[in-house]
Formats: C-alpha cells, sequence, structure tokens
C-alpha cells in the first residue's frame, strides 16, 4: 500500500495589521504638524500649516455657509472648524501610512499632496512672506521621514499573486518587534503633539506684544464718556455694560494676531490729497474720546445674543480722514486688519460726526487681544463685518464701485446698517410660569437712532406699551420691562417689538444673509 507523499508544510507568513500602519500614519502626521508649528514661530503664526489650511476654508466659506456655523456654535464656530480640521487630517494620515506600507509611493504621494496644499495656502495668504511655504516644507520632509522609519520596521503585505518559489515560501520571514514599533510611534507621537502645542503657544503669546498691553498706561479721555443713569438696568436682564470677557467675538482669524504697538502704524491712502501714517505714539498723544457704544455681527440671529455693550476710549476717524482730505468722488473707506481682512465703511458713517473711533481700550483697559489690540474700529450703527475691523493698520479712501471688501466678495451686502430689534430675557426659556402677574423684560437696540418705545404682544393681542430704562445713549442698546397683569393657564406665546424715531421694527421674518435678521422675537410660555 501506498503512503501518498506528504508536501512540506509551509512556514505562516505573519500578517501585519494594517491598523499598526495606520498608527505610523498617524505619528508622522503629528510629526509634520508639529514641525510646521515649530517653523511658523519664526516665519508668522498664518504660516502654520494648520491655520494655513483653516483660514483658506474660511476664506472660502460662501455666507450661507457661515451663518449655518454661527448659527450652530456661536463663538465656538472656530474650536469646532479646528477639531474637524484635525480629525480630517488624522484619516488622511492613517490612509497614508496603509498606502505607504502596501506601495511606498502612494503613500509618499499623498503626503507629498498634503503639504503641498498647506503651502500653497500660506503663500496666499494676504500677509504671506517669501518664506510663508517654509513650515509646511519643513513639516512635510519630516513626516516623510517618519512615515518612511516607521513603515520601514514593518514587513510587506502578501503579493496579490504569489509568485514566491516553494523555496522561498518556506524560509522563515522574520516579524516585526510589535512593542519596539509601538515605543517608536508613540514617541514620535507625542514630540510631534508637543511641538505642536510649544508653536501654537508661542504663536498666541508673543512677549513683545503682551508685555506692552501689560505695560500700557492710557491716558485720560479728552472727553470721558458720561456716567450711565443709576436706572439703566433691569433687574434680572443681563447686564447693560458687557464684560470684556463675555463680549461676543466673531471673525475671521484662527489664531489672535499678537501686534507689538511699538510698531504699529495705520496708512491711510487712496483717494486723498495726501497719504497720513499714524503712529502708536502719535495715536495715544491725540485727544482721546470715550463713548458708550454697541456692536451687532450681522449673524445675530433675532433674539439671539451676538451683541454687546462696552465703554470704547479711542480717537475719531474722522480726525485721521481730515488729515488727509479725501476726494470729492470718494465714497467709501476700505479698512485692512493686520492678517489682511478688509471691511467697507461708508464714508459718511465715519465723518457724520458719530463717535467713529480707533478704539485702544474697552471698558476702561487696553483691548484684549482678541478683540484688537493694540488698535480697531468701533462706528456705531453699522454691523461689525463692515466697520468693526480689529488689528487694523490700514485705511483706503476709494469708491464702493471700484473696491469690494471681505465678505461682500462672500455674498453679504456692502452697506450693513444695523437693524433695529429686540429680544425677552425674562421669563427665561423654559421657567416654570405661574399663573397671574408675569415680569417680562429685555433689551432693544437701534443704534444711531435710539429706542424710543418697546411693546409688548400675548398671543394675538393689541401690543402693550413696556417700561423703558433709562437711556444710556443713542448708540448704546436699552432695557425695558413689562408687567403681564393677568397671565392665565394655559400656552401662549409672546412677542416684542422695539421703535425708533422713523417707527416700529418690522415684523417680516428674514435671515441674516445678506444684511442681517429681521422679525420679532417671541417665547412660547406655558403657565401652570
Amino acid at each position: 500500500m501506498t503512503t501518498p507523499a506528504v508536501p512540506p508544510a509551509r512556514t505562516h507568513r505573519p500578517r501585519t495589521p494594517d491598523a499598526l500602519a495606520a498608527l505610523a500614519g498617524l505619528a508622522a502626521g503629528a510629526v509634520t504638524v508639529g514641525a510646521g508649528a515649530l517653523v511658523a514661530i519664526v516665519t508668522g503664526p498664518s504660516t502654520d500649516p494648520l491655520v494655513a489650511v483653516g483660514a483658506a476654508f474660511v476664506d472660502a466659506t460662501p455666507a450661507w455657509l457661515k451663518d449655518a456655523a454661527v448659527r450652530a456654535f456661536g463663538t465656538a464656530d472656530k474650536l469646532v472648524l479646528g477639531i474637524g480640521e484635525a480629525l480630517v487630517l488624522a484619516g488622511l494620515a492613517a490612509v497614508a501610512g496603509v498606502a505607504a506600507r502596501r506601495r511606498w509611493p502612494v503613500g509618499a504621494v499623498l503626503v507629498v499632496a498634503l503639504g503641498g496644499v498647506a503651502a500653497l495656502a500660506a503663500t496666499l495668504r494676504p500677509d504671506a512672506g517669501t518664506l510663508a511655504p517654509a513650515p509646511a516644507v519643513v513639516g512635510t520632509v519630516a513626516g516623510l521621514w517618519t512615515l518612511s522609519t516607521l513603515v520601514g520596521r514593518l514587513p510587506p503585505p502578501p503579493s496579490r499573486v504569489d509568485a514566491r518559489t516553494d523555496a522561498d515560501a518556506v524560509l522563515p520571514r522574520p516579524s516585526p518587534d510589535r512593542r519596539a514599533f509601538l515605543r517608536l510611534t508613540a514617541l514620535a507621537s507625542v514630540l510631534g503633539v508637543a511641538a505642536a502645542v510649544a508653536g501654537r503657544v508661542a504663536a498666541t503669546g508673543a512677549r513683545g506684544a503682551q508685555a506692552a498691553r501689560s505695560a500700557l498706561r492710557l491716558p485720560a479721555a479728552a472727553r470721558p464718556a458720561p456716567t450711565p443713569p443709576p436706572d439703566v438696568q433691569v433687574e434680572g436682564v443681563g447686564p447693560w455694560v458687557t464684560p470684556p470677557a463675555d463680549f461676543y467675538r466673531i471673525d475671521t482669524a484662527l489664531v489672535v494676531p499678537q501686534v507689538d504697538p511699538s510698531g504699529w502704524r495705520l496708512r491711510v491712502r487712496g483717494l486723498v490729497e495726501q497719504e497720513v501714517v499714524l503712529t502708536w505714539d502719535e495715536l495715544l498723544a491725540s485727544e482721546l474720546v470715550e463713548a458708550w457704544v454697541t456692536l451687532a455681527c450681522v449673524s445675530n440671529a433675532v433674539g439671539g445674543d451676538l451683541v454687546g455693550n462696552q465703554r470704547w476710549l479711542g480717537l475719531p476717524v474722522r480726525e485721521v480722514l481730515a488729515r488727509a482730505v479725501p476726494t470729492a468722488d470718494a465714497d467709501m473707506v476700505l479698512s485692512r486688519s493686520v492678517d489682511g481682512f478688509t471691511a467697507s465703511t461708508p464714508l459718511e458713517a465715519l465723518t457724520d460726526g458719530r463717535d467713529a473711533l480707533l478704539a485702544v481700550a474697552m471698558g476702561g483697559a487696553p483691548l484684549p487681544p482678541e478683540h484688537g489690540f493694540p488698535v480697531r474700529m468701533v462706528v456705531p450703527g453699522l454691523y461689525g463685518y463692515v466697520s468693526a475691523t480689529k488689528w487694523v493698520t490700514e485705511l483706503e479712501v476709494t469708491r464702493f464701485d471700484r473696491v469690494s471688501a471681505y465678505w461682500t466678495q462672500r455674498g453679504w451686502s456692502e452697506r450693513g446698517p444695523v437693524k433695529t430689534q429686540s429680544r425677552i430675557e425674562l421669563p427665561r426659556r423654559g421657567a416654570d410660569i405661574t399663573a397671574g402677574e408675569v415680569v417680562v423684560a429685555g433689551t432693544a437696540w437701534a443704534q444711531h437712532r435710539g429706542v424710543e418705545r418697546v411693546q409688548v404682544r400675548v398671543d394675538d393681542g393689541p401690543w402693550q406699551d413696556a417700561d423703558l430704562a433709562a437711556d444710556g445713549g443713542v448708540d448704546a442698546w436699552r432695557q425695558w420691562r413689562w408687567t403681564w397683569p393677568d397671565a392665565t393657564p394655559g400656552d401662549h406665546v409672546l412677542a416684542v417689538r422695539a421703535w425708533d424715531p422713523e417707527g416700529p421694527q418690522t415684523g417680516v421674518p428674514a435671515g441674516v444673509v445678506p444684511d442681517g435678521a429681521t422679525g420679532y422675537d417671541t417665547l412660547d410660555v406655558t403657565v401652570a
């Protein structure tokens, strides 16, 4: 009887999971980001690869998407963008790791492509210098080296078509030391993240700007703001003076610019008889004035909180423009930020006597960096997107039919007068309400026109006049209070409207695009 021949046993070739290759990609991505962030300490925060790509995304954002982001996330929109960008990068880095293990050229090309996108984004920034792409280039090289080193410790995957000879098949393949691989991968990841954090901290904590702000002693105002009457505040309503820490912040800067005031200059050019350059020392030596001004964001929905009131100190813009002498055909001033942001402000709004300021302080203290230190614009009666340029460095006197500003190019109107609005703050949404007498209160604003009347309506009943708190100035908001004398059990709808000198605010609902929301703020309540 013949015994069948038993073929020689093949030695199992250990397979390295793609998960390890993905980890290698993530570590390489961390090194890429970290190396780029360290180089950006020298080349400038806006050249950081993550910042440059994120800023490019913001610049490409259409008006409807920007509105949706602000509506969904409010002042946390930048944080959400950063988290989303990090997650996308992590996913692409993992894919690059897997691709590099299978076919190195494919993974390498993906890494280089991502670096190229970051380099291009940095190069196209308005404030880009010759070294703008350097962080992305250095980061890409560091990432490629890291990826090559880590993937090189992993055996290649089996070929789709096994062309090995039997002799080759029985030869054992060395298996990777997974513990050593994981230790090396973890080390690369930690170093990359640490470098990224160090770079970001250095970018947001420039010593010159911070030291100058801490040492700044503000000059006394040549015209102090009037002390507001004691009864501007209605009990239970938000503070009439918005604390700087609570003041809304909506802008396009992913990293707050750190501007050393000693090198700050404001250039006034364009359709003027003579160009003017204003230095920081000259600004502080000027006759500064104080004013109570309420600022509002065009993205503020009806009843929203993207609005705040503060005491600002600064130099009237009209005095600087008077030195330059705008020509007769000019009708707009294009203000430009240190990071390239622009806003189109009607020339008339800067020269008609209102307290349009080159502000250096809010609430009696130097501007916080996130609110424009050392200098920002404050213009009563206009939405911030056409007036409130932070970190301002240039005023170009021009015409609306010649130049478009940042948000105008993205679908918003070129002129942005603030619309008269009001909101209900009491009762709180979701509060338990007992039948009988109920206090209804809130805030209204009509900057540079003034709030003259506020009315409240219950369900479809008649409009009832509310009591107005004291007037803190034509450019500041105004609080109000109304007593609902006989709230009956059941579901009800409260509505509010404010009046300016031209009449009541419109109740026609409209979204924030292209020039601000309209409609009545309403509150659904259940009376027990």
